[in-house]
C-alpha cells in the first residue's frame, strides 16, 4: 500500500530539509515500486509559492488545512524563520492536528520547535541541531533534549538534528518500512553514507570544544589532535605549555571547556574514528595508534563517544579504497 508523506513548510524554511528527505523518499517508490511506495504532499498554511530561507521559491500543492484523510508519515522542516514561526497560531494548530492523524511525526532541524509548540514532544526524549538545544530545553522544560544524537525516535515521533541529518532520519523511517536492504539501496542511489545510526553522535572532537583564546594553547590543542599516541598525560601537556600541573588545568579547562583528560580521550576516539574509516588495520593496532592502547579501552571509548561498536562503524562508514 502507498504511504503519505505530507511535508510541512513556511517561508524561510530550509530548502534541504525539504529535498533530503523528498529525494529519499522518492528513490525508495523507484526501487520498491510506486504502489508500496511513497505519496508526497508538500502543504503549507497558504497553498502556492513558499520562498526558501535563500530565496528559492518552493511550490506548496496543497493548503494545511485542506490535508484530509490518513497520513502515514508527517515530516515538519527547519530553518531560520522557525523562531517567527512559533507564533502563528494556524500554523501550530495544523502540524497538532495532522499529528493526531499520522501514524508517525517527524522533524527536521529545529522543526523539533514547532513540533514542541504544538505539544507534542512533552515528555518524549527529542533532538535538533546542537546549536539550537539549550534553547529548546529552556523554552520547552517538559522535553528531554538530547543534543548529541542525529536523530531520535521516541514511540511514534522521530526527531532529528540539522540539514543533512534528515536524510538520516528518512532513510531510517524508509528502513522501518521496507527494511535495511533498501535503504541501503537508496543510500547507494543517492551517493550518501549508508544508513548513519542515530545513536551516532553530531559532533567531531574539534566541534565539541571551544576554541582556546591564547596562541600558545591553540597550538597545543592542534599537537594534541595531530599525535593521538604520544605522552599527553597533564605533566607532559604542562611542560609543553610552560606551566604547572594545576595552573595548565584550570587555564586549559577554562579555554577550551573541558578537562585536559576528557579533551584527550575525545581527540583519541576521534583518532580511532578516522583510523575505521580510513584504514583496513585490525582493532588492536587502531588501539595503539589512536592513543588507547587496548582493543577492550577502543570499544569502551568508542561506544561511550559515539554511541555504536567500533566494528560497527568501520562496516558503514570505512572508505571503499581501502
Amino acid at each position: 500500500m502507498q504511504r503519505r508523506v505530507v511535508v510541512v513548510i513556511f517561508d524561510g524554511f530550509q530548502l534541504l530539509d525539504l529535498a533530503g528527505p523528498s529525494d529519499v523518499f522518492a528513490t525508495a517508490s523507484l526501487i520498491v515500486g510506486s504502489e508500496r511506495g511513497y505519496r508526497l504532499d508538500v502543504a503549507a498554511v497558504r497553498a502556492g509559492g513558499v520562498p526558501a530561507g535563500k530565496g528559492i521559491t518552493t511550490l506548496a500543492e496543497v493548503a494545511l488545512h485542506e490535508v484530509t484523510g490518513p497520513v502515514d508519515t508527517l515530516v515538519v522542516v527547519g530553518g531560520l524563520s522557525v523562531p517567527k514561526r512559533l507564533g502563528d497560531r494556524q500554523l501550530i494548530g495544523e502540524i497538532r492536528r495532522l499529528a493526531g492523524a499520522a501514524r508517525r511525526v517527524s522533524s527536521v532541524c529545529n522543526g523539533a520547535f514547532l513540533l514542541a509548540e504544538a505539544g507534542l514532544l512533552d515528555g518524549r526524549r527529542a533532538t535538533t541541531h546542537w546549536l539550537a538545544a539549550p534553547e529548546l530545553g529552556t523554552r520547552y522544560p517538559d522535553v528531554d533534549v538530547d543534543a548529541d544524537p542525529i536523530y531520535v525516535r521516541d514511540g511514534n515521533v522521530w526527531t532529528s538534528a540539522g540539514v543533512t541529518a534528515g536524510i538520516d532520519l528518512a532513510l531510517a523511517l524508509v528502513a522501518e518500512d521496507h527494511g535495511h536492504d533498501v535503504a541501503r539501496e537508496v543510500a547507494r542511489g543517492l551517493v550518501v553514507y549508508l544508513h548513519r545510526p542515530g545513536g551516532q553522535s553530531q559532533f567531531s572532537t574539534p566541534m565539541r570544544s571551544a576554541p582556546p583564546r591564547s596562541e600558545p594553547l591553540r597550538e597545543l590543542q592542534a599537537f594534541i589532535d595531530a599525535n593521538p599516541a604520544g605522552d599527553l598525560s597533564v605533566p607532559a601537556l604542562a611542560r609543553r605549555a610552560g606551566m604547572s600541573d594545576r595552573h595548565f588545568s584550570r587555564v586549559f579547562t577554562e579555554q577550551i571547556g573541558l578537562p585536559p583528560g576528557r579533551y584527550v580521550e575525545r581527540s583519541r576516539a576521534d583518532a580511532a574514528r578516522r583510523l575505521l574509516e580510513d584504514t583496513g588495520h585490525p582493532l588492536d593496532r587502531v588501539a595503539r595508534e589512536s592513543g588507547l592502547g587496548a582493543a577492550e579501552t577502543l570499544y569502551r571509548v568508542f561506544r561511550r563517544h559515539w554511541r555504536v561498536a567500533p566494528g560497527d562503524y568501520r562496516r558503514r562508514f570505512r572508505s571503499k579504497q581501502t
